[in-house]
This record gives C-alpha cells, sequence and structure tokens, in this order.
C-alpha cells in the first residue's frame, strides 16, 4: 500500500505566502492554548470508554485519589495519605482540605467510594479487586473504608494507573450511572472545567480554569504532583485534514498539535517557531481487535490465518515511514524491553506470509460472511493501520466491506455486539501506551472474560485462571513464568494481533512553556510565554 501523502498539497502553498507569525498575542489569545487533538471529541465518560480523547479531557476535568509518577511509583493526589492495618486487609484513605467540584460542593468520601464502585464494574485490574473487597464504605466526609477479604500488593497502583482505565473521582449523583450507560454531565474537580454549551463535537471542545483548583504543592511529574491551570482556556480545534493543520501551526493560528502526521515531521521540524519533540513517556503500540462472538472471527482460526499474513512492518511504515528510531517490530502481547517481554509462542507471527494464510483460511471451511472493518479517516494514524488490513484482508480472500467513517463513530459503534448485519462489526484497531501492556494485572486487552472483555468479547478460561494466578505468585521469577504462559495461550487463541510500537511526537508553537513528558498528553502546567 502507498502511505498518504499531504506533502504535495503543501508544496503547492509557498510557505512565503502564509500568513506570518502574528506579534506576541495580547489579551484572551496570550492566556488561550490552541490544540490540534489527536481526534474527535465524541464521549466525556472515561469509564464508558477506553478511547485515549476521552482519557485527555478527563485528566483536565477529573483528578486521581492517588497517581503515578514518572518513575511508575504511586503518590498521594487527592489523598493526603493512607493506614493500613491487618496484614494489609484494612485500607483507611483521608482526602486533602479544600477540594471541590466544579459546581462548588466539596467532595466527600461518599463521592470517592461511588467513583471506585463505578470504575471497578469495568476495569480490569478494578473487576478483581471488587472479587477480594470486603467492604468499602465512607467513614465520615474526609475517610473511606476499604476492607479486603485478602491482601492486593497492586492496590495503590490500582487506584493511581494512568492507562487504559484510570479511576477519576466524579460527583456520587452522577458516579451512581450504570457504567454501562455514559455520563453526560462532566462536572469533576479537576484543574479545568468542560464548557458543555460551547462543545461542538466534530468541531470544536473547550475547558477554562477551574478557579476552585488547590493544586498539590510538590513538582509535577507524570500525572501526579501539581496540576497548575496556566492558561484560562484549553480550546480542541478538529482538523481532519493534516495539511490544514500543519499550516495552521506554522502559520501560528494553533499553538499545539497534538498528534502530527508522520509525513509532515521534516517540514514542522524546518518551520521557523515550530518545537517537535516527544511528549510521550511510552511508545504507542498498534492492535487489530477482532470481534470474538460473531463470524467468522469467531473462529479461532480463522483469526489465526489471519495473523499469520500479518507483517507488523508494514503497519508500522504506514504510520511513521522509514524515520530513524521512529518504530519497532514488537512481536509479542507485553511492552518491548520491560521485564515481562517474551518471544514465546509468536512463530505464527512471524509467518508473515499471504500464501499460508490464505491456504489455513481455506482450510477452515471459511463460507464468505461479510467481514465488517470500521476505519476512521479522520484519524490518520488509526486509519493507515486499518487500511493496511483493509487491502490483507482482500488479499486472503474475505468478503470485505470497508467503512471509512470518523473516529467517534468508531467507537460508539464498537460498543454494538450485534451481527453486521444489523450495525456490528468484525475488525477495529486501535493504538495505547506501552504502561497499558506492561503486565497481566493492568492489560486489558489480553483479558479473555467474555462479556466483561474489551470490546471485541475474547472468551478464554485459561487466560482468565492464569491472570488470576499471576495475582498470587510468591515472586517475580514466578510471575514472569506465569505471563509467559498467558502470552503462549494468548497466542493459541489471539484475543488480538499485535501490530509492533511507533513513537508518537507532538508539535508546538516556541512560545508555549511548561511541557513535559508523560504517559499521555497532559494540559496541566502547560503555559504561554
Amino acid at each position: 500500500m502507498r502511505r498518504r501523502s499531504v506533502l504535495g498539497g503543501l508544496a503547492a502553498t509557498p510557505l512565503a505566502a502564509m500568513p506570518g507569525t502574528p506579534a506576541l498575542a495580547q489579551g484572551a489569545a496570550a492566556r488561550t492554548l490552541r490544540v490540534v487533538p489527536q481526534a474527535n471529541l465524541t464521549s466525556l465518560d472515561p469509564v464508558w470508554t477506553t478511547a485515549v480523547v476521552t482519557r485527555v479531557h478527563a485528566y483536565m476535568v477529573y483528578d486521581q485519589l492517588v497517581a503515578m509518577d514518572e518513575g511508575f511509583t504511586p503518590r498521594p493526589q487527592m489523598v493526603e495519605g493512607w493506614t493500613t492495618e491487618d496484614d494489609g486487609k484494612r485500607w483507611v484513605f483521608t482526602l486533602r482540605e479544600g477540594l471541590r467540584f466544579h459546581d462548588g460542593e466539596k467532595v466527600l468520601a461518599r463521592d470517592c467510594v461511588a467513583s471506585i464502585r463505578r470504575w471497578w464494574v469495568r476495569d480490569t485490574v478494578a473487576q478483581l479487586l471488587a472479587a477480594r473487597t470486603d467492604s468499602l464504605t465512607a467513614l465520615d466526609d474526609r475517610r473511606f473504608e476499604l476492607r479486603l477479604k485478602l491482601p492486593f500488593p497492586t492496590l495503590l497502583a490500582a487506584l493511581g494507573k494512568a492507562s487504559p482505565s484510570p479511576l477519576f473521582i466524579m460527583p456520587a449523583r452522577l458516579a451512581a450511572t450504570d457504567p454501562f450507560q455514559q455520563v453526560a454531565d462532566p462536572t469533576g474537580s479537576g484543574p479545568f472545567r468542560f464548557l458543555r454549551d460551547e462543545w461542538n463535537p466534530g468541531s470544536r471542545a473547550v475547558w477554562a480554569r477551574f478557579d476552585g483548583y488547590v493544586p498539590r504543592q510538590e513538582p509535577v511529574s507524570g500525572t501526579a504532583g501539581g496540576k497548575q491551570a496556566r492558561v484560562s482556556r484549553v480550546e480542541w480545534s478538529i482538523q481532519t485534514d493534516p495539511a490544514t493543520a500543519a499550516n495552521a501551526l506554522i502559520a501560528g493560528e494553533q499553538d499545539y498539535w497534538e498528534y502530527p502526521l508522520h509525513d509532515l515531521l521534516p517540514l514542522l521540524r524546518g518551520s521557523r517557531g515550530v518545537v517537535v519533540a516527544q511528549r510521550l513517556s511510552q511508545g504507542t503500540y498498534g492492535c487489530l481487535r477482532m470481534n470474538h462472538i460473531q463470524p467468522p472471527f469467531d473462529d479461532p482460526a480463522v483469526r489465526r490465518a489471519l495473523a499469520m499474513a500479518v507483517d507488523q512492518r508494514d503497519y508500522l511504515r504506514a504510520v511513521a515511514g522509514d524515520e530513524p528510531g521512529g518504530w519497532e517490530v514488537c512481536e509479542g502481547f507485553y511492552t518491548c524491553h520491560s521485564p515481562l517481554a517474551t518471544e514465546a509462542g509468536n512463530a505464527i507471527l512471524r509467518t508473515r506470509s499471504v500464501e499460508r494464510g490464505r491456504a489455513a483460511l481455506a482450510r477452515t471451511g471459511y463460507r464468505g460472511e461479510k467481514v465488517v472493518l470500521m476505519a476512521p479517516a479522520d484519524y490518520p494514524q488509526i486509519n493507515a493501520l486499518s487500511l493496511v488490513t483493509a487491502d490483507l484482508l482482500q488479499r486472503l480472500g474475505f468478503n470485505l466491506e470497508l467503512v471509512s467513517t470518523d473516529w467517534g463513530t468508531v467507537i460508539q459503534r464498537r460498543v454494538s455486539r450485534e451481527p453486521v448485519e444489523r450495525g456490528g462489526w468484525s475488525v477495529i484497531h486501535t493504538t495505547w501506551a506501552g504502561s497499558d501492556v506492561l503486565n497481566p494485572a493492568i492489560h486489558q486487552y489480553v483479558r479473555a472474560n467474555g462479556r466483561n472483555a474489551w470490546f471485541g468479547w475474547p472468551d478464554d478460561p485459561t487466560i482468565e485462571r492464569l491472570r488470576s494466578e499471576w495475582f498470587d505468585a510468591p515472586d517475580a521469577a514466578a510471575q514472569k513464568q506465569l505471563a509467559e504462559a498467558i502470552q503462549l495461550r494468548a497466542f493459541e487463541v489471539l484475543p488480538y494481533v499485535p501490530l509492533g510500537f511507533y513513537w508518537q511526537p507532538s508539535a508546538w508553537r516556541q512560545n508555549v512553556t511548561g511541557t513535559f513528558r508523560a504517559p499521555i498528553t497532559a494540559y496541566w502546567n502547560v503555559g504561554k510565554g
């Protein structure tokens, strides 16, 4: 496949003809951070969806009880501290003073309890925490108690994890919402308020500084520390055309581009007044997810036939080209170069043969069922992954229907369990950070717990049993052995197909200050000089 090129369009517009960089803005413009985000914001609920764009929004609007510093150490965030008793089976957390929601109400312990209870229905780590919890109660306005049936050594890491489904605290009245229904009211207690009346999905989203937020005093580190709203407003402008976004940044009409197209990085690096740098602390891992409850991918043999033909290099070049150090093959289910990374069982991904995949598909008895692949045209990186798969499916002989749509529609439609004839789907793509797939505790996408699994709903009791054993492993060596066993089984049943990882830089104007590296794109502590 040929990669999408936008350089030709830019070449037709000489830089000399573009508007010059404006003089230092005054008034409202100087207090507003103008951003081209990675994708369109269509859902405001970080429990209902794991979409990264919703998570970035949530980190502005909400706060966490515990947060991870840059070394992945849990630190107090909304809580001032905690005590433990009974060999780690009783925990009491105390909220710090001065916490208020955007509606002016105090943050109370009962809000925390309700938020935890909603979160642990959907999150994979939290589901196990819920199963091991004896009671969760508010003791008074500032303290809540968690009593466990068994010790849970990763409790703080679970409460403070940065992704893919962080625990954010919302008012109890909103946390009472069914976890499988979207919360539409974005009232939180974070450093920014979401201005819902200025939200136009597909075009614009706006946040304003919350003057009632009391930041911690420690320096910011990862998703922890003193979160300062250093601008009055953050305005997202949805730009579906990368050339338009590049021109706007170069001309000074936008301040920040979260996920610039890799094709345009040389142009941006050569533009006066523009900085291109890596803010994300982890590589971006690609995923090919199949629907395990609808034909034809309910058959593991069909899933394996597709995996035989996958060549990660095709996917990574489609996104990041041949930029030195821009990507790396990673043919396993854990973060490459991490303690649990292994190549055990990955022979199927090293096959890289369309011919062998086509022969394997023929042996499955595939009957030509329609395969619906959803590709988000407004999300260039995930769209590129999707188009490589579309080409591969056709070459293998699948009856493909490629649905080119927007990312918001993909997010909404991927929850459907219906057959493709009634609005369902067969294949989707997504990406996540390396911190999302470090180990079986937080690896949401390798889980195979049926209806409670991530979209695609793989169901494999063996993976679930091994994962449960991993939590109770006596030492790191035993954990590594069990993690390898999970990968061996995952390559048999294929909850998804790993596509390697690439590095996703961001770009911003030189007058943007306070940028720092984190697992997600954070807009607190970022200002304009």
